[in-house]
């Protein structure tokens, strides 16, 4: 299977990195994030540190973002995802969360 990344950003900022290879998800902050005497953690259950965070799977952080029910429904038959690719329905549906965290295709943002 081939890597695929993605951008996370809070508030418009970019803060860290996904990054699929196989079924691990790895997520690390950006060290021009963590330098920021203001930055925040995505999620209380991801810290502010400069060690990756990895998982089987996305972690349940991100998992919770994706769409369920028939939302889920809907977006997997419009875009074409399979319902068992996570880490692309939340790139393919994460980009305008509601919240302050923000899933983007890494080779979307410059």
């Amino acid at each position: 299977m081939k890597e695929r990344r993605a951008i996370v950003r809070l508030d418009g900022q970019r803060v860290g990195t996904l990054l699929e290879t196989g079924k691990q998800i790895v997520f690390a902050y950006d060290a021009q994030w963590l330098a920021q005497r203001d930055a925040l953690p995505v999620s209380l259950t991801l810290p502010l540190r400069p060690e990756p965070f990895f998982s089987e799977g996305l972690h349940p952080f991100f998992e919770n973002l994706l769409p369920e029910g028939w939302l889920l429904e809907l977006a997997t038959k419009k875009l074409k995802i399979s319902k068992d690719d996570a880490f692309g329905l939340l790139v393919a549906t994460c980009a305008d969360c509601i919240g302050a965290c923000e899933i983007l295709p890494a080779e979307e943002v410059a």
